[in-house]
């Protein structure tokens, strides 16, 4: 055991701890020290190895020789050229750097995101998947879990802090400055999916009195603390007076009041608002910030576009879920980050649905059970109906599932939705039947003229009678998968006539 520690001491101090960047904590460059040692290094190289391989297939990385990629990340660690590896990723969108980061494994994640600059690295882990987050908040200590809070802004921060163990959170709280306690402790006890839990008290506030010039002073001074710059708000004792944006005060007088530009006609929410319903508005108003609103009408904060937006996109992956007959997961991310279970767990009770379902349909298939037998050629018309029907209801049901999406439909216009589709049906019944009648007189009378002489004595009086049927059958497949109740009672007992009819020839 002590010479185990010995070795691991000697590794240490064989690693150039001073290459590290000097802005790099005590405790976080120890433990850079132990993940950069000579046996990780040789994973490294095999890691490098493997993502040179993946990238020469990629024609993006080919077309741009000087694009950072895995491999080039990794060397520069291999080479132990820290400050250029600081200074490659600073020049990189936080997206596309956080993309990045996703690819690599989660060791080799760590020790690169703990290189990064603080401003660096905080804005990167804000756009990174939950799973990649997950994964690099279990591996940080205290002080790097408080440094990346106390970074971040308050409604990013109440974000991450919602998804973590109550003990974590706690302890984070206590470690965090008083100012940031209180503001995170408000956003947190804001009920989940409401307006209070999406929004940041970090915005521009104006006085009254103002005049551009000041106003312009002001936006300077707390333009680096808050959310957006674009949209400024003119509040007197909690209230919200008014709204000015920049591009009024750029473009007005320097004296001009602040009173004479701004707009006090102000569209808000509450903070007890759904975040979808303040999402529709936004896009509504095509507002890029929505001031919110406690119950006593103090202005507590603002949600910004980039918010509204991850809300409908949720939204519409939900939406696009129910489409699909899959019952939709909060904690479900992407595709590959699903579990197996979850993915079958999703899918299984709408499957067993519409598949006891489809036993009614059955049933009725099997009343008709000897007109099968005494006329085979009904059976190729069912692949016909059954895909009709299904085709269908896929796209009524694409309808109403977009209609309740937007709030174009509610539950109420059930009866308004029901007469609507009849007449729809009808149309398209009697389209498809009459396209079908035709081209079953066509296939029978001139493509298979004569294969089916045993049971039709002319093809053109088939054609009629099967014509008229499937206009029928055409008609109820767009209202309903099954057949119509009323065939099952007026033919409840179908046998072949004991002679054959006028039209089928003699034996």
């Amino acid at each position: 055991m002590e010479m185990e520690e010995k070795k691991n001491e000697l590794t240490e101090a064989a690693l150039p701890v001073q290459e590290l960047p000097a802005d790099i904590p005590d405790e976080v460059r120890q433990k850079l020290v132990r993940d950069l040692n000579e046996e990780a290094t040789e994973d490294l190289k095999q890691d490098i190895r493997e993502a040179e391989k993946e990238e020469a297939r990629d024609e993006e990385v080919k077309a741009d020789p000087e694009m950072l990629t895995k491999s080039r990340l990794l060397k520069m660690l291999v080479k132990k050229q820290y400050v250029k590896l600081r200074e490659v990723t600073e020049e990189e969108q936080p997206a596309d750097l956080a993309e990045l980061l996703e690819e690599l494994d989660e060791n080799n994640r760590l020790v690169v995101f703990r290189l990064l600059k603080k401003e660096v690295a905080t804005e990167a882990f804000a756009y990174m998947s939950d799973e990649a987050r997950d994964d690099l908040v279990n591996a940080f200590s205290d002080v790097e879990l408080v440094s990346a809070i106390e970074e971040m802004s308050l409604d990013d921060a109440a974000d991450l802090l919602e998804d973590m163990p109550a003990g974590v959170v706690k302890r984070v709280l206590e470690k965090s400055s008083k100012q940031t306690r209180e503001s995170l402790n408000k956003l947190l006890n804001y009920p989940e999916s409401s307006a209070g839990s999406l929004m940041t008290p970090e915005y521009v506030r104006l006085k009254k009195e103002m005049n551009v010039r000041q106003a312009l002073d002001a936006i300077r001074r707390q333009g680096e603390n808050a959310e957006t710059v674009y949209i400024n708000y003119v509040v007197e004792r909690n209230r919200l007076k008014g709204v000015v944006s920049a591009r009024d005060l750029l473009l007005a007088d320097p004296d001009t009041p602040l009173v004479d530009i701004m707009d006090d006609n102000v569209v808000t929410v509450k903070v007890t608002d759904d975040q979808e319903y303040v999402a529709r508005e936004m896009q509504r108003y095509d507002f890029t910030a929505m001031p919110v609103l406690d119950n006593e009408g103090m202005f507590v904060g603002i949600i910004t576009i980039d918010d509204a937006i991850d809300v409908l996109t949720d939204e519409s992956t939900e939406d696009m879920q129910k489409m699909a007959a899959i019952l939709p997961d909060d904690d479900a991310t992407t595709y590959f980050g699903t579990s197996v279970w979850t993915h079958a767990k999703q899918r299984i009770p709408w499957l067993l649905i519409l598949m006891l379902s489809a036993t009614f349909t059955g049933m009725v298939t099997t009343h008709y059970e000897e007109a099968f037998v005494s006329l085979p050629l009904l059976v190729s018309f069912m692949p016909m109906l059954m895909d009709t029907a299904g085709n269908c209801g896929n796209q009524i049901s694409t309808l109403m599932v977009r209609g309740l999406a937007l709030g174009e439909v509610e539950p109420a216009d059930f009866l308004k939705v029901l007469a609507k589709e009849l007449r729809v049906s009808a149309i398209v019944g009697a389209v498809l039947g009459v396209v079908n009648g035709l081209r079953i007189y066509l296939m029978y009378t001139f493509i298979f003229a004569g294969q089916y002489d045993n049971v039709m004595a002319t093809p053109s009086s088939s054609a009629c009678r099967c014509s008229s049927a499937l206009s029928w059958q055409s008609w109820w497949a767009v209202c309903c998968p099954l057949p119509p109740r009323s065939w099952v009672r007026t033919r409840p007992s179908w046998r072949p006539p004991s002679s054959p009819p006028s039209w089928m020839p003699a034996a």
